[in-house]
């Protein structure tokens, strides 16, 4: 640290010095909610640093937060409000002042809710990578009072969480810290080394101890290459897999009855459903070494402690509930749990019950809804509710949503009003009437829960807001009063909104444990009071043992291994499995995980280089392909042109292209959600993103990848 530099939890304490470190907290969308030391001089980011507050950041984080400040004072920054003067995607636009702006966006929603009523109006948003004090709070004060419809949030984590909460309710999962106890370490459906790169220094940590090491993962992942066992299977038969190795303990002895007898329901169904599954017949539907997966079975059912990181890959298709849920069996059938590094973690959000409802309204009125991987089928097709105005915040559904040429024609509408408020001109902002400038994470306070790392930070303002750009929680209760929906006892201050999830915080992580067990090996606590800076943790301690400091957050605090809703709900029933309909036409399957250059598709402005589809040597042979050809991926729904690349790190019959590029990344500006299809999974209503199916071919174009 240079020589005139100072710490300080507020700039105030020492405003003569070059440069002041502030305090701060990551609340983008990846499990590890670091902790950081922002260094300031005269009011401008120097350096993001990782901090040593949180023990899982331990003083590094990614590159992509590094680089933030690149988004700060980048030229796609939203600086000034502004209203639209040409087409709609043409980015045409004069500024205006906030008075000007709010007026025009009150007056709007007022008469397209008096002409086709309050549900034709629809909030767009995600909220994955906004902590408390941004998203749920006077937005959803706005859109209650209004009875605008309502959109629901099943791009990501709804099969998951369905699965996740009908087996075990909100129960913390695994810490990271305690991955180093494992001997076994199963990582499933996620890529650590590319989203959430802090559970991997434990992971190596472990095998340096020992441990081995299981990636389920269509690709060769960078831990993959580290693995003791890598299972190449197919996209979207993760379920049959699960079930073969549930098959296999319950035949072998390898099944805890005690556990089971003791902590479970709904053992024999699932025993039953995993009937069919043998090992061989798995192994064919999986494209797998049937030897490997039997290896994986039996090391799975004798070693211990043995945990499973269950990510979100396994979710992104037709099965994606079933699949998850059967994992998250696995640990019970077996018996995994009651030992430091035996369970799974899976998101770990449910650790908290934060929330601003007391300040803003429990009630929600009924309103009509719209699953948000439909919501360009639904603009396109016209359907009920009519939607006639969109006001899109903390999301970019353009490039993240699926059906990506239906989602586009929906914002082409002349006749919706559409307001984009965020931080930068995202390609969904393009399509906006009204653009309003957001404050980024730095720029004001936030409140953020981690969902893999278990713990919960407040992250101050560093520097001011750049512009004339404003914190959600303003403008939303600004909307309020000037759309005439406030009430005189309205809380609209972020000091009492942030004294409130404080207050709460402390009240969760003093050392209740909901009258279950306690923990007696840490003595994590809250090491010091969230206002203060600290790094919190909930209930018991950082590292809570499942099943001895945590039971199940169900009615009974038992495993549902067969829970009745999930089975009606589930097409086929729970854990039935749906082939895949195989086609001619477009023979390989398209998948589109994260990658080390964005979350979502947040600071995908920064990346300007050319994306290319990754494919197998075989398949690029098949086509007359070399890397670096350009090419056209395509299917029914729609095309983009980009190059290709070719890579052994790829499946034969599969197709990489990367999640969270933006249009200026390909050469037609479509990418990979333009080929995925609208179909929802078994559980949750979620994105099957990984059930879209394309064929690839040269085209005449001489532009290749970076």
């Amino acid at each position: 640290m240079p020589a005139n530099t100072t710490t300080v939890a507020d700039p105030s304490v020492d405003p003569t010095a070059d440069e002041i470190v502030l305090p701060s907290a990551c609340p983008l969308d990846c499990p590890d909610h670091c902790s950081l030391d922002v260094t300031v001089r005269d009011g401008a980011i120097q350096r993001i640093d990782g901090s040593h507050r949180s023990s899982v950041t331990d003083g590094f984080i990614c590159t992509k937060v590094r680089n933030f400040g690149d988004r700060v004072y980048g030229p796609e920054r939203l600086l000034h409000p502004a209203i639209r003067t040409g087409e709609k995607g043409e980015a045409q636009f004069r500024s205006v002042s906030w008075d000007d702006a709010l007026d025009h966006v009150a007056t709007r929603l007022r008469a397209i809710a008096e002409q086709h009523g309050p549900e034709s109006i629809l909030p767009v948003s995600y909220g994955g990578s906004n902590g408390m004090l941004t998203q749920g709070n006077t937005d959803a004060r706005l859109f209650r009072r209004l009875g605008a419809a309502e959109l629901l949030h099943t791009v990501c984590a709804a099969a998951t969480g369905r699965a996740t909460e009908g087996l075990y309710g909100k129960m913390p999962g695994v810490a990271y810290e305690d991955y180093v106890e494992a001997k076994l370490i199963v990582v499933w459906g996620a890529n650590p080394s590319a989203a959430g790169i802090h559970l991997v220094p434990f992971i190596r940590e472990a095998q340096s101890r020992g441990a081995k090491l299981v990636v389920v993962d269509p690709r060769r992942t960078p831990l993959a290459k580290r693995a003791d066992l890598h299972l190449a299977l197919r996209p979207g038969t993760d379920l049959p897999l699960a079930l073969a190795v549930i098959r296999w303990l319950f035949e072998n002895g390898a099944a805890d009855d005690t556990f089971l007898g003791e902590h479970a329901t709904g053992v024999e169904p699932l025993r039953k459903r995993a009937d069919a599954w043998t090992i061989e017949r798995a192994a064919e539907v999986c494209q797998l070494d049937p030897d490997a997966l039997a290896q994986f079975a039996r090391d799975y059912g004798a070693i211990s402690p043995a945990v499973i990181r269950c990510g979100w890959g396994q979710e992104r298709n037709r099965n994606g509930g079933s699949a998850t849920a059967a994992i998250l069996a696995l640990p019970a059938v077996a018996g995994k749990f009651g030992v430091r590094g035996g369970g799974y973690t899976q998101s770990n959000s449910g650790a908290w019950n934060l929330g601003a409802d007391a300040l803003i309204g429990a009630d929600e009125p009924t309103v009509p809804s719209v699953n948000m991987n439909r919501l360009g089928r639904h603009l396109v097709e016209r359907a009920a509710p009519d939607i006639r105005a969109l006001f899109v915040y903390n999301a970019n559904p353009l490039m993240t949503f699926p059906d990506q040429e239906r989602m586009r024609a929906g914002l082409a509408r002349e006749d919706i009003f559409t307001v984009v408020f965020d931080q930068v001109m995202t390609d969904t902002a393009r399509y906006a009437d009204v653009v309003l400038p957001a404050t980024t994470f730095l720029e004001h306070h936030e409140v953020q829960k981690g969902y893999g790392a278990l713990s919960l930070q407040h992250a101050p303002p560093v520097i001011a807001p750049q512009g004339e750009a404003r914190p959600n929680l303003e403008v939303f209760a600004e909307l309020t009063r000037r759309m005439g929906l406030a009430k005189t006892d309205d809380v609209e201050d972020i000091a009492t909104f942030n004294a409130h999830l404080h207050e709460q915080a402390e009240a969760v992580s003093g050392g209740g444990n909901n009258g279950q067990h306690s923990n007696s090996e840490t003595g994590n606590g809250t090491g010091g009071s969230l206002a203060n800076g600290a790094v919190v943790y909930p209930e018991t301690g950082a590292t809570p043992v499942m099943f001895r400091d945590h039971l199940p957050r169900t009615a009974d605090h038992k495993v549902h291994l067969f829970p009745a809703d999930l089975d009606a709900e589930a097409p086929a029933g729970l854990y039935a499995y749906q082939e895949e309909s195989p086609s001619e036409a477009f023979p390989l399957v398209l998948i589109s995980p994260a990658t080390r250059r964005t979350i979502s598709s947040t600071l995908g402005e920064l990346y300007r280089g050319a994306a290319a589809v990754e494919i197998h040597p075989d398949d690029a042979a098949a086509r007359g392909l070399e890397s670096g050809d350009p090419v056209r991926v395509w299917n029914d729904l729609g095309e983009v042109h980009c190059a290709v690349r070719i890579s052994r790190d790829e499946k034969p019959g599969v197709a990489f292209l990367a999640k969270g590029l933006w249009a200026h990344n390909t050469a037609n500006g479509n990418t990979a959600n333009a080929l995925a299809p609208d179909t929802l999974t078994d559980l949750g209503g979620g994105a099957c993103f990984n059930d879209a199916r394309v064929e690839i071919a040269r085209r005449d174009d001489d532009r290749t990848a970076t």
